[in-house]
C-alpha cells in the first residue's frame, strides 16, 4: 500500500520515541494499529461494494440483453403465426369456395349413367354368389356372417 522501506519505519519510531515518549508510545502504538485495521476493513469494504456493483452492472447488461432476445423471438413467432394464420384462412376460403359450387353448375344427373358394350361383345353376365365355390366366395360366407345377419338378436332385458 505505502512504499515504505525497513530503514524509513525505523526513522519514524525513532522519531516518535524522541516526540511521544517511551511511556506513551505503547498506547500510541496500539491506538494507530486499530486504526489502521479498520482503515484496512473499510477499503476492503469499499472494494467488495465496487466488485459487487460491477457484477451488478453486467447482469443487469446481460438481462437486458436476454430480454431483447426474448421480444425478438416473441416478434419473430408472432409473425409466423399470424402469417400461419393468414394462409389458412385464404386456404379455408378457397375450399369453402370450391365446396360451395354455383347452383347453375351442379346440373342434377336425370339418368343414371350406363355402360355401353360394343355390338360384336356380348354382356357379361351376373354371377350368382351361390354358385361360386366356398373358397371363391366373398369371405363373409367363409366366416359364417351371413347366419349370423340372418338371426335376429335376443333383445337385452334391463
Amino acid at each position: 500500500m505505502f512504499d515504505i522501506g525497513f530503514s524509513e519505519m525505523l526513522v519514524v519510531a525513532v522519531v516518535a520515541l524522541i516526540v511521544i515518549g517511551p511511556e506513551r508510545l505503547p498506547k500510541v502504538a496500539r491506538t494507530l494499529g486499530h486504526l489502521f485495521g479498520r482503515m484496512q476493513r473499510y477499503v476492503n469494504d469499499v472494494k467488495s461494494d465496487i466488485s459487487r456493483e460491477m457484477e451488478l452492472e453486467e447482469l443487469r447488461k446481460l438481462q437486458a440483453t436476454v430480454e431483447d432476445a426474448a421480444r425478438a423471438i416473441e416478434t419473430s413467432v408472432t409473425h409466423e403465426i399470424s402469417a400461419t394464420e393468414t394462409e389458412l384462412t385464404k386456404v379455408a376460403a378457397d375450399v369453402s369456395a370450391a365446396v360451395e359450387l354455383p347452383a347453375a353448375e351442379v346440373s342434377p344427373v336425370s339418368e343414371p349413367l350406363a355402360l355401353e358394350t360394343p355390338a360384336d361383345e356380348p354382356a357379361a353376365q351376373p354371377v350368382a354368389v351361390a354358385a361360386l365355390a366356398p373358397s371363391e366366395a366373398a369371405p363373409q360366407l367363409e366366416l359364417g356372417l351371413e347366419q349370423a345377419s340372418a338371426a335376429s338378436p335376443a333383445p337385452r332385458q334391463s
